[in-house]
């Protein structure tokens, strides 16, 4: 029985930033290793082994993330099933009705397993096992659940309740769903031994999950059917119908199905699991030393204790002297110093930060775009300075610039640039004039990143400043 993976894809982070943001979720960022979140799940959902044989993934996300999806996947040498554009986000009910129904014009028997692109599971074998034995309960035309055994008494996640003991590893029947807990009654649920962490990862047949649907939330059939049924293809991606998505609600799978749900069994995982839900979780997972310090980039570290000091900027060096129990990620345009014990609280950061216009709230320092990404170094009110990496073979568009000129330095690479029809090859420690008004573009025809360093002047520098005369990618 082959599976089909669905990854989701969406959501903010905010518990993790400046690393995560809303231009730029935790999924993408390499938080523990060289490996994204996303990355990772993606690996771990591909291929055939001795326990399951997965199909290529399907990956839910909206328009934001479109391009950094297929980069991102291409990078590790894995070709998608599809790439879904929600036009906006309705939470997970309505994203896993449209990969359901998706699954069933294809295949009217296929099997899907549903997971969130951003958690962390160690041990791949251990997993896949589990996955097997799910499709046992699945065979019976059961939606399985995967409960996490519990490590400690966490109040930051969901619970589910055994209806009895597992054997062996097997589904057993759900009792309920118990809702993010006090200390107190977490710490009740993990001496009782039958309580499991929810870590909303599901499996079941497409066709099991729509008539759930259509049994418990039939007001979701008609807008999530039509979206499916008038999607458009773009670029590669299957956007779905943005007037009747919008119609869908805004609803979790717990509340409008899972909770209702009476063919519901939880298979058991007892290895390690974490969904880096904070900056907590991600020192517990780097592996302290014996002082209990956590290390990452150019940083310097004095009689520190329980603490994380990282730098994700070559030019920071983030030094610490005498901390116990602190939080400091520093980047370069924002810097977060918090107790280790107010790790939750990172969020309302950012809630305040949007209170006061700031862009770093949302906005990533990094654009990522289909041909690569840009990093703003300096900017001034008649001046920006900018790094640019252009991936082999991609093209920024053909455009033209009403307030400002350009000069372009290529420091890696070679670059194809055209100005008013002109087209020239520019190589390493060459440099390009594009005048203001000039309909120009460039393009890296190597097969190495392409490197520049943009100098915009004039009197004004905004990203709107810009007529796309030409465009393969329809950026918006």
């Amino acid at each position: 029985m082959r599976i089909t993976p669905v990854l989701l894809c969406g959501g903010s982070g905010t518990r993790l930033w400046p690393l995560s943001r809303n231009s730029y979720p935790k999924q993408f960022v390499p938080l523990l290793g060289e490996e994204t979140l996303f990355q990772a799940s993606a690996k771990r959902l591909s291929g055939r082994n001795e326990s399951v044989d997965f199909t290529a993934p399907v990956v839910l996300t909206n328009a934001d993330f479109r391009f950094i999806v297929p980069a991102q996947l291409q990078s590790i040498g894995i070709d998608p099933g599809a790439i879904i554009i929600e036009p906006q986000g309705r939470n997970t009910a309505p994203a896993i009705l449209a990969a359901a129904l998706n699954a069933v014009t294809d295949d009217p028997d296929a099997v899907l397993l549903v997971a969130p692109s951003d958690h962390v599971v160690p041990d791949t074998a251990a997993f896949h096992k589990a996955v097997a034995k799910g499709l046992d309960a699945v065979k019976q035309n059961k939606i399985v659940t995967f409960g996490i055994t519990p490590t400690h008494a966490e109040t930051g996640y969901g619970y589910l309740e055994l209806a009895a003991d597992p054997q062996d590893g097997a589904a057993v029947a759900l009792k309920q769903f118990v809702e993010k807990p006090d200390t107190a009654r977490a710490t009740q649920m993990l001496a009782a031994g039958h309580f499991k962490w929810n870590a909303g990862i599901f499996l079941f047949a497409a066709k099991d999950i729509i008539s759930a649907f259509e049994t418990h939330a039939p007001n979701l059939m008609e807008p999530v059917r039509t979206a499916v049924t008038q999607a458009k293809p773009d670029l590669g991606f299957l956007r779905l119908d943005p007037e009747a998505w919008a119609r869908a609600d805004n609803i979790s799978i717990d509340y409008a199905v899972m909770e209702r749900a009476s063919n519901l069994a939880v298979v058991p995982f007892d290895s390690a699991w974490s969904d880096l839900g904070g900056w907590d979780t991600i020192w517990r997972e780097s592996d302290p030393d014996k002082n209990g310090l956590v290390t990452s980039g150019t940083v310097t570290a004095i009689d520190c204790n329980d603490t994380l000091l990282r730098s994700d900027s070559d030019h920071l060096e983030v030094v610490g002297v005498g901390l116990n129990g602190i939080i400091a990620v520093a980047m370069n345009d924002a810097v977060l110093i918090a107790d280790k014990s107010r790790a939750q609280d990172v969020k309302l950061a950012v809630t305040k930060l949007k209170e006061k216009g700031a862009t770093q709230a949302t906005t990533f320092p990094k654009e990522h775009r289909p041909w690569g990404w840009s990093e703003s170094l300096v900017v001034s009110n008649r001046f920006q300075v900018k790094r640019i990496t252009v991936f082999p073979g991609a093209a920024l568009s053909l455009q033209s610039h009403f307030h400002r000129s350009e000069h372009w330095i290529v420091v890696e690479g070679t670059a194809r640039v055209t100005v008013d029809g002109d087209i020239r090859l520019v190589t390493e420690n060459q440099s390009v004039y594009v005048p203001l008004g000039s309909v120009h573009s460039m393009e890296n025809p190597g097969k190495v990143p392409m490197v520049l360093i943009e100098v915009q002047t004039g009197a004004y520098v905004g990203e709107d400043d810009i007529i796309r005369h030409n465009d393969i990618y329809a950026q918006l």
